[in-house]
């Protein structure tokens, strides 16, 4: 199936993988590549297998999946879909700034897990409407002009990097963009994040979105 949405499925509960994995596999246009039962382990097997979508749960031992959306969303092209019961402000804001483009919970029927899997395919964000009036408040939060370092701030290969997160790249992609090493990458997100204030990827997007330049 070479135009297959390919997907892998991250959650402690081998029922609930097998119970997902069942429900993905009714859709002909789905393949599942794999599962993992902790964030470390889901985080390796997309980076070995590269899927389009990693369904993510929240809470599990070792690893959580907070930190397993972060990394997957930064050193993949992966979008992580989070899967979970678990519904606090807290960690809807904590799974959206790690760059996850969807929030449902394991209570979504099954023809509404298929459809998320190819929204998010096809690079919408998916919102759990049990959530959604949370996710609003938290974006009218982001919407107000706070921590946008002024220009002058940043250096011309600081901007350029700031313009390519704002472009949804991997740190991976930015690297090969620009010619330079991964390592180096990393250094100018780190300094980013200090200069900007920002506390996430899609914070600092935002601004590289407003057009901010170097000296």
């Amino acid at each position: 199936m070479t135009d297959s949405i390919r997907v892998v499925i991250v959650d402690d509960h081998e029922a609930v993988r097998s119970g997902v994995a069942a429900i993905l596999r009714s859709d002909a246009a789905i393949e599942v590549v794999g599962e993992a039962e902790n964030g470390l382990d889901g985080v390796a097997l997309c980076l070995r297998e590269r899927p389009d979508i990693a369904l993510v749960d929240l809470r599990m031992p070792g690893t959580d999946g907070i930190w397993a959306t972060e990394r997957i969303t930064s050193e993949t092209g992966t979008r992580v879909l989070v899967l979970t019961t678990f519904d606090s402000d807290d960690l809807i804001a904590r799974a959206l700034a790690a760059g996850a483009r969807g929030y449902l919970l394991k209570t979504t029927r099954g023809p509404e897990l298929v459809q998320a899997v190819h929204h998010v395919a096809e690079d919408r964000h998916v919102i759990d409407p049990a959530v959604a009036g949370s996710v609003i408040a938290q974006l009218n939060d982001r919407s107000e002009p706070t921590a946008a370092a002024p220009p002058e701030t940043l250096t011309s290969r600081e901007s350029e990097v700031l313009a390519l997160l704002a472009e949804g790249l991997t740190n991976q992609q930015i690297a090969d963009r620009l010619g330079i090493g991964l390592t180096t990458v990393k250094t100018h997100v780190g300094v980013l994040y200090d200069k900007t204030g920002t506390t996430s990827r899609v914070q600092m997007g935002r601004l590289g979105g407003h057009g901010h330049g170097g000296r």
